[in-house]
């Protein structure tokens, strides 16, 4: 296998990113389907033992953003990546439009309530990105569809600046109580997502969820694209970074995300608990006592 550095996709700083230069295909980090199946399978593995020394330690938390255009992989990179992980140390949110109870909150509120707890790992397909991506892209949700006061969305461009600043500090803060913040953008190119859709449509077993406004939104392409470099260059920081994923290559794109989701986990300074010496003597007269009953004593 073909190492792979993450750091050729990381943006951690303002300005780093430009959505046109990136790539969204490279080369690949497998030889044969037989060769991703056995690298993926060693990756469940290591992230199952890391996640499991993350939950005895229990003093930090991951969660990890996906975020992308339509059709560009993120159900199937959570499904394939994640699946070797016990069920119970991963969290996974699908946002979706907000409710009526969720607007009548601010932003941030519904993914507060599915943050994940200390030693597991939270997933968020989609996020509150979505407040500068989608919204901003159709600025008509923010003054007819959401419940601000008319004072404080007067001016678009500085309610998108704003929220920037506020995601940049709210993941500062969760930061400096443990959790680790990693974003990743499933970067696809227009045509293979076109090929994609087009394949959801003739599947039978996936056009029943097609709906048109998944056609209509590619129409906007260039203003997602523009949505999504203005939201990442403002708020890649080494604390909470970016990693820009090449989504051509289904595969590729989930190797290249484990590998990022392993290094994080590894970079915890983390063990499992040790015990005292105490607490090493009443371990050991617990195996005389189940010896005792095996003995039927």
């Amino acid at each position: 296998m073909k190492k792979i550095d993450i750091d050729d996709f990381k943006i951690a700083k303002e300005g780093d990113f430009k959505s046109k230069k990136a790539k969204t295909k490279v080369k690949e980090f497998y030889e044969s389907d037989e060769e991703y199946k056995a690298l993926l399978a060693e990756y469940h593995q290591d992230l199952d033992e890391l996640q499991s020394v993350m939950y005895a330690h229990n003093r930090y938390g991951l969660l990890l953003i996906f975020q992308a255009m339509d059709a560009a992989g993120k159900d199937g990179t959570i499904k394939h990546v994640f699946a070797g992980v016990n069920p119970f140390g991963i969290k996974i949110y699908n946002f979706k439009r907000p409710s009526e109870t969720e607007l009548d909150h601010d932003f941030l509120w519904r993914t507060q309530l599915a943050m994940p707890d200390r030693g597991t790992i939270g997933i968020f397909n989609r996020s509150y990105y979505e407040e500068v991506l989608v919204v901003r892209v159709h600025p008509e949700i923010l003054t007819k569809g959401q419940h601000i006061p008319a004072e404080f969305i007067e001016k678009p461009e500085k309610v998108w600046k704003q929220r920037y600043e506020d995601m940049a500090n709210y993941e500062k803060y969760i930061h400096r109580n443990g959790f680790k913040v990693v974003k990743f953008f499933l970067h696809v190119s227009k045509e293979e997502q076109g090929q994609r859709l087009i394949e959801r449509i003739e599947d039978p077993t996936k056009n029943w969820k097609f709906e048109e406004a998944d056609v209509q939104e590619r129409a906007l392409w260039d203003d997602y694209q523009t949505a999504f470099e203005d939201a990442i260059n403002a708020t890649a920081t080494e604390n909470a970074p970016w990693y820009i994923i090449p989504a051509d290559d289904k595969k590729n794109m989930r190797l290249i995300v484990a590998e990022v989701v392993k290094q994080t986990l590894k970079s915890f300074q983390m063990d499992y608990p040790p015990a005292d010496a105490t607490r090493k003597v009443a371990l050991e007269k617990l195996i005389e006592v189940i010896k005792n009953q095996d003995a039927g004593l």
